[in-house]
């Protein structure tokens, strides 16, 4: 919520107010919006470097991504690399089904991406070899940040946030390439990545600092909750009652006309650019462009009805809003957390009635009406959209890779094979990326890392992904320790 110093019923802009030197610093700094809103933005751009111009395939096409995060890790294998001619511990109970792709098929549970998948690629050859333990935390701490982490306890679960963390990519994205609209730049929902009581590793700015952290929109109710999107909080967004924007815009420019008539203080703080990132925060919340985005009730009955009445698919449809209203990076995260029951990917048991009746129709729906609303838009073309887990499951059915019990249907945690969807931004449809072998436990060709994956993401947005950032400690790191895969792109 924006605060502004002072009582409610004074103006600063009257003339018969006073205003001190500490009046001065406060309303020059960040208090005028609150929590540093003009802070953060100022500081969005203060480093910002776009790192050398590498060009080739895909450079550049991208001028928002879409991270669709399928927490819990899904199984490929009765998704869309189904495999015959295999014994029943590794077959899927689900029957294959025909796609848009001659010889691709998917599984009974995706129709609707069945017909759609001509517009995307498919990377059937997801693989790394875990360091440690298969646990959850640690591999979403690892495709969200590109890096892995030493402190990972007996038990799995990694060390909370904190401020050393290396910074999600979406909080390097918009570091790299600031927003220049009146819009969120980087937008979390409909929750945290979480597994157990770890919450939201690898979700942060880390050692970036707060300023590039995603604006958090994780609305109100338990994750059986499919009405919480109905429910969406943007006060934040929003003007307080006592304060008209007109005199928001005043206070502005009263102390743009204060800087002028005080040499030393304008000298002092030009470097910072204060009057663009000031304007920009206004912005933001003066026109409500950004609280207007989250307005799902402007879309049509049919095409929400289409996108699927569930957490899940609203956040899809709200995705599309906020990038097509400037937002340059949206995450949405599955909204079932890891290690749990009802509609969670986390499949260790009862994986068939799960799958087939929660979490496959509520992903073919949602994901589905996502490529085409997109390509009909004409946004498909500038906005590249990316879907995976954190790994897949084991081929084999009841077997233990983690440590966890498993039903006869259930499949554990499987790192070494698993498989994920890219497209838009010049990302080729219709194409398949690798190959599993017979069973669907380990690439047969082109294996592709989950670090690889990212630094495709950073050079569809035109940032070399060995760009050099400095942590905590000022020492430099790479973006990511990996090169894109070109041979994604058309």
């Amino acid at each position: 919520m924006i605060h502004l110093p002072g009582g409610y019923n004074t103006d600063l802009c009257d003339t018969h107010a006073k205003m001190t030197r500490r009046d001065l610093l406060r309303l020059g700094g960040s208090s005028i919006l609150g929590l540093s809103l003009g802070s953060m933005l100022r500081l969005n751009a203060a480093a910002s470097e776009s790192g050398k111009a590498l060009g080739g395939p895909g450079w550049g096409k991208a001028k928002s991504v879409i991270m669709v995060y399928l927490q819990g890790g899904p199984s490929h294998l009765d998704l869309w690399d189904p495999k015959d001619n295999v014994p029943d511990k590794i077959r899927s109970q689900f029957k294959p089904i025909p796609t848009k792709i001659p010889g691709v098929n998917y599984t009974e549970i995706l129709p609707q991406l069945a017909k759609v998948n001509d517009k995307f690629t498919m990377i059937r050859s997801m693989s790394y070899t875990p360091n440690g333990l298969f646990n959850h935390t640690a591999a979403i701490y690892q495709i969200m940040t590109g890096y892995t982490t030493d402190k990972v306890s007996p038990s799995g679960q990694l060390e909370p946030p904190n401020a050393k963390d290396y910074p999600n990519f979406g909080s390097n994205i918009i570091r790299l390439k600031p927003v220049k609209e009146p819009m969120l730049p980087f937008v979390m929902l409909p929750r945290p990545l979480q597994e157990s009581n770890v919450v939201g590793k690898g979700g942060s700015a880390g050692f970036l600092g707060k300023a590039y952290d995603p604006y958090t929109l994780f609305p109100e109710g338990d994750d059986l909750d499919m009405k919480k999107m109905e429910r969406i909080k943007t006060d934040d967004l929003k003007l307080p009652q006592e304060v008209f924007a007109m005199r928001l815009e005043r206070r502005a420019k009263l102390r743009e006309s204060i800087e002028a008539a005080m040499p030393d203080i304008e000298k002092a703080t030009a470097q910072y650019n204060l009057d663009e990132y000031y304007q920009r925060a206004l912005n933001l919340i003066v026109s409500g462009r950004a609280r207007d985005a989250f307005s799902l009730s402007q879309e049509s009955d049919a095409l929400r009805d289409r996108y699927g009445r569930n957490t899940f698919g609203q956040s899809l449809l709200l995705a599309r809003r906020l990038v097509e209203a400037g937002t340059r990076v949206v995450e949405v995260i599955w909204p079932k957390v890891a290690n749990s029951d009802n509609h969670s990917w986390d499949h260790h048991v009862g994986l068939t009635e799960r799958m087939k009746d929660k979490s496959g129709p509520m992903l073919d729906k949602g994901l589905s009406a996502l490529f085409e609303d997109l390509d009909q838009r004409g946004l498909l073309s500038e906005t590249l959209v990316v879907c995976l887990g954190e790994f897949g499951r084991s081929p084999e059915k009841g077997l233990s890779t983690s440590g966890n019990n498993n039903s006869a249907d259930g499949r554990d945690h499987w790192p070494y094979c698993y498989t994920s969807i890219v497209a838009g931004a010049g990302i080729k449809r219709g194409y398949v990326h690798g190959e599993s072998d017979k069973t669907g436990s380990s690439p047969k060709s082109d294996p592709v890392h989950p670090t690889e994956l990212l630094a495709t993401i950073y050079h569809a947005v035109g940032i070399d992904p060995e760009t050099i950032v400095y942590n905590h400690l000022n020492q430099p790191r790479e973006l990511v320790k990996a090169k894109a895969v070109t041979k994604l792109f058309a």
